[in-house]
C-alpha cells in the first residue's frame, strides 16, 4: 500500500509542475512498447476469445437447431393428435348413430313382438272362451237331459200302475216270442 501512495505523490508533483499533456517523445513515453504489448495481447486474446466465442456460437447454434427440431416434432405430434382427435370424433358420431339405429330397430322389434304376443293371447283367449262355452253348453245339456230323464221317470212311476206294468211285460214277451 505504501508503494501506491508514493506513486500517487510522484504523479501529483509531476502534474503540478508541467500539468497533464501529451508527450510526443515516443521513446520516453514507451509508446512502441505499449503498442507491441497491446498488439500481442490483442493477438493472443483474439485467438483465445475467438476460439471460446466460436465454441460458444457453435453450442448456441446447435441448441437453436435442436430447439427448432423439437418444435417441428412437437408441431407434427400436435397435427397428428388433432387428426386422431377428429377421427375419434367421427368414430364417436358413427357409433352414436349406429346406437340410435340399433335402439330404433330393437324398439320396433319389441313392439312387433308385443303385437304378435297380444294377437296370440287374444286368439288363445277366444279359443279358451269358446272351449269354456262348449263345456258349459255340454254341462247344461247333460243337466237338462238328466232332469228330463228324471222327470220322465217320475212321471212314469206315477202313471204306471202294477197292472199297466204287467200289460207292458206281456206285450214285450209276445213280441219276443214271435221272433224266436
Amino acid at each position: 500500500m505504501h508503494n501506491y501512495i508514493q506513486i500517487y505523490e510522484i504523479l501529483c508533483e509531476h502534474s503540478t509542475l508541467k500539468g497533464f499533456g501529451l508527450n510526443t517523445d515516443f521513446l520516453e513515453a514507451n509508446v512502441i512498447n505499449i503498442s507491441l504489448l497491446l498488439s500481442g495481447l490483442i493477438y493472443a486474446l483474439k485467438q483465445f476469445l475467438g476460439a471460446a466465442l466460436n465454441s460458444r456460437q457453435r453450442k448456441v447454434l446447435i441448441a437453436i437447431q435442436e430447439a427448432e427440431e423439437r418444435l417441428k416434432q412437437a408441431n407434427l405430434r400436435l397435427l397428428e393428435s388433432e387428426k386422431q382427435f377428429k377421427q375419434t370424433e367421427i368414430v364417436i358420431k358413427q357409433i352414436e348413430q349406429e346406437a340410435i339405429m340399433t335402439a330404433e330397430k330393437v324398439r320396433n322389434s319389441i313392439l312387433a313382438q308385443g303385437k304378435l304376443d297380444i294377437e296370440r293371447l287374444t286368439e288363445a283367449g277366444k279359443i279358451s272362451i269358446s272351449i269354456a262355452e262348449m263345456q258349459v253348453r255340454e254341462q247344461i245339456q247333460q243337466q237338462i237331459t238328466g232332469l228330463a230323464v228324471r222327470q220322465v221317470y217320475l212321471d212314469l212311476k206315477r202313471q204306471v200302475t202294477p197292472s199297466i206294468q204287467s200289460k207292458i211285460i206281456d206285450e214285450n214277451i209276445l213280441q219276443l216270442g214271435d221272433k224266436l
